[in-house]
């Protein structure tokens, strides 16, 4: 442990030290118990039994399912910016394939699994093997037995080559949670081909599923403060425990589920990760345990299909006319069970499962702000930093916005990009810089500390004014200056124009330097600032008040390990504070 995380770790309340050294001690334990334990277990299934229990989710395959389908037969990958990879046989489990950088054997929950500039979100993700769906959903339209055996080789690959608790891919709880929900859904999918009649395959695959719920179980991400790797802990266990009729698993994942959601998910439905992709996967984690329980005859609260509702039509708001959310946080790309088949930022698939419409605008506990009309759509962040003011998924975006203007999504934020193959990038995509909102001084609204799953809560939100087409806020980050600044937006959608007016106030008394930048959606031309004016595209960006204007070179991430070329408008003054007011109308 680090002299960072040794601090931050006694920084916790003294329970949550304490149930941290039982768990240490746990972990201690299990790297003796472990390997022994794997050895001698000797579970005897039904295979028919666990196959009628397996889960099953009525989900429409995708159109291009049979393409997906031919690509997982060739071993065929593109994903997390890897750009197209032929994985082949076998498939090296534990390697970056882009950097080269190779993960040893070992104790997992020991590994040193963060070496930048490799990222071992590539090995987890390719050992997720949701990239097999198609496959098996192409079998299941087709009946070629061709997918199954695809599936069944990549399986028996992935068991041979991955101990229980021994490589990378057993390192983080949520991985193996997440294999035991795809791999439940394959049981289900394939388990009565002809290619899954090998009984050996079968004594392989059970067993190696039944020990990824039994580490699920020994190895919770639990802390004082949970977010998705725990609720996908829990997910995982309601799924093996299920499918085992365990109810030791179940009964305990469903209780934490029970737990966990009204705490991460607040009452206007809106994750607490401040993070548009994060709050679909935490929707999935919390929905799919919930439709597999319905399945097998078991009860839901009421409450808790409300609450998922709320999530689902939160969703639906913030996605624009062009089927896409905004860039709000963090995003890995990362499903519970895609599939649906869609692209990373349409998260339509998670609002189809649910079945529900949309009745608000407003989401004044997760601090989200929606205008819209017609094909005018424009999505504010004036909320907390995230994870209980931990930060963790969030960004340093109070105030900006993304907007969508007569079907055209004009301005963007920046997304992630990457987490910690490369620290500085983590930090610059997270940064007030990267969003569309003011910065004062050149300093952050929230500080960032070295942690990159942290940021000190000092930006506390202050909506002021929520209308239909109107919305007005402000934050607190900059009064810890010394001379405090009160930075006051005011968004207007004129939707009978296709406009869009933001004004800029800011509370001080003495000279500061601000600048805001207004990021263009990749692939929109900008024109040069002439006249008090800037073309995007067929728009016009029109500003008032003595303030410098550049065009300058910006990145946009749309997914993770991807970052586009775009451009950027920013504005500049240094000296007294003077108000700034930018019009976005076509031209």
């Amino acid at each position: 442990m680090t002299l960072e995380r040794a601090r931050r770790a006694l920084q916790k309340p003294p329970r949550v030290i304490a149930r941290r050294l039982v768990d240490e001690a746990a972990t201690e334990l299990e790297r003796v118990r472990a390997p022994l334990r794997a050895r001698t277990f000797r579970g005897r299934f039904d295979w028919d039994a666990v196959v009628e229990r397996a889960p099953r989710f009525e989900v429409v395959p995708p159109g291009d399912v049979l393409e997906r389908a031919d690509a997982a037969l060739a071993r065929r990958v593109e994903l997390l910016g890897s750009g197209p990879l032929d994985l082949g046989a076998p498939i090296d489990w534990l390697s970056d394939p882009r950097t080269g950088t190779r993960w040893e054997r070992g104790y997992a929950p020991r590994l040193a699994y963060v070496r930048p500039p490799a990222d071992v979100k590539l090995p987890w993700e390719i050992s997720r093997v949701q990239w097999l769906l198609p496959a098996a959903q192409a079998y299941e339209l087709t009946g070629d037995e061709r997918y199954a055996v695809c599936v069944r080789d990549v399986l028996d690959e992935w068991i041979a080559a991955n101990p229980y608790a021994a490589t990378v891919n057993w390192s983080v709880t949520m991985e193996v949670a997440l294999r035991i929900v795809c791999w439940s859904w394959l049981l289900g999918a394939l388990g009565r081909s002809d290619a899954w009649r090998d009984e050996g395959f079968r004594s392989r695959f059970l067993r190696a599923l039944w020990l990824h719920g039994d580490y699920t179980r020994r190895h919770l991400e639990r802390s004082d403060v949970n977010g998705n790797h725990f609720t996908a802990d829990a997910a995982g266990l309601v799924f093996a425990g299920l499918l085992f009729e365990r109810r030791r698993w179940s009964d305990l994942g469903w209780r934490l589920l029970l737990d966990e959601l009204p705490r991460q998910v607040h009452g206007d439905g809106v994750d607490f990760e401040a993070s548009a992709a994060y709050h679909r996967l935490v929707g999935e984690l919390f929905l799919l345990p919930a439709l597999y329980r319905r399945q097998l005859g078991l009860d839901v609260p009421p409450w808790y299909d409300e609450r998922i509702g709320a999530m689902a039509r939160f969703t639906l708001a913030i996605t624009g006319p062009d089927g896409l959310t905004p860039l709000w946080g963090d995003s890995d790309d990362a499903r519970a069970l895609p599939l649906d088949g869609r692209a990373p930022r349409d998260h339509r698939g998670f609002t189809d499962l649910v079945g529900v419409q949309p009745v608000r605008r407003a989401f004044p506990e997760g601090g989200v702000y929606v205008l819209a009309a017609g094909e005018d759509h424009v999505v504010i962040d004036c909320g907390p930093v995230g994870l209980a003011g931990r930060g963790g998924h969030g960004h340093n975006d109070c105030l900006s916005f993304e907007a969508v203007l007569a079907g055209i999504r004009l301005i963007t934020d920046s997304g992630a990009y990457v987490y910690s193959s490369h620290p500085e990038q983590r930090n610059a995509f997270r940064a007030t810089a990267a969003h569309n909102t003011p910065r004062v001084d050149g300093i952050e609204q929230n500080r960032i500390p070295v942690s990159l799953w942290e940021l000190e809560n000092d930006a506390i939100p202050e909506p002021l004014l929520v209308e239909p087409l109107r919305f007005r806020g402000s934050h607190t980050g900059y009064l810890r200056l010394p001379d405090p600044v009160r930075p006051v937006r005011t968004i207007e959608l004129d939707p009978e124009r296709h406009a869009l007016h933001v004004h800029d106030v800011f509370e001080a008394h003495a000279p500061h330097t601000i600048e805001i930048p207004y990021h263009v959606a990749p692939g929109l031309a900008v024109g040069a600032s002439t006249g008090g004016a800037v073309t995007i595209g067929d728009f016009v960006l029109r500003w008032h008040g003595p303030w410098e204007c550049s065009v300058e070179p910006a990145w946009v991430s749309p997914s993770y390990g991807v970052k586009l070329p775009a451009q950027k408008v920013v504005f500049r003054r240094t000296g007294p504070v003077e108000p700034l007011s930018v019009t976005i109308e076509l031209g």
